[in-house]
């Protein structure tokens, strides 16, 4: 994937940032989704269970918001995760038209499974890139994100702010 790699596509494409980031984001998708498949996941698995862990037993609506997947979606990742036994849901004591989703010890193990396997499909993705490259990258594309996003560096329209 190195811009140096095929001469025939023109300077101005291999150097277009956008294009770069398109064609990482790409092969980054190629390996969480071949790392992942190796214990029969895929990313949303993974975010559910993260999110369950940092956060603790919640709704599946605030499961969807921590996440980013949508409420529709995250049913039926919450129907495989909980087959497996690796989330409960439980009806919500205060409110019985809710679900709460709580992580099990098998989804915790689970959980550090697929961190080891996403660990190796990061390290696969930034081999090229040295340790403090790897941390500027991260960085980067975090300002990038957070930016793009409506976070910090956005005016109080949601635009950017010019710099």
């Amino acid at each position: 994937m190195s811009t140096e790699e095929d001469e025939t596509v023109p300077a101005r494409l291999r150097e277009l940032p956008s294009r770069l980031l398109s064609q990482a984001a790409t092969y980054a998708q190629r390996l969480v989704i071949a790392g992942l498949s190796g214990a029969d996941a895929h990313k949303w698995h993974y975010a559910a269970l993260v999110a369950l862990e940092e956060s603790g037993p919640v709704s599946q609506a605030e499961l969807s918001a921590r996440t980013g997947i949508h409420r529709s979606d995250l049913v039926a990742v919450i129907n495989e995760l909980a087959d497996r036994g690796l989330v409960d849901r439980t009806p919500d004591p205060a409110d019985r038209r809710r679900n709460v989703i709580t992580l099990t010890p098998q989804g915790r193990r689970h959980s550090r499974r697929l961190e080891q396997l996403l660990d190796a499909a990061q390290e696969e993705l930034l081999s090229p890139l040295s340790p403090a490259e790897r941390e500027q990258l991260t960085r980067l594309l975090g300002r990038l994100v957070t930016h793009h996003a409506g976070g910090p560096d956005t005016g109080p329209s949601g635009m950017p702010d010019g710099r």
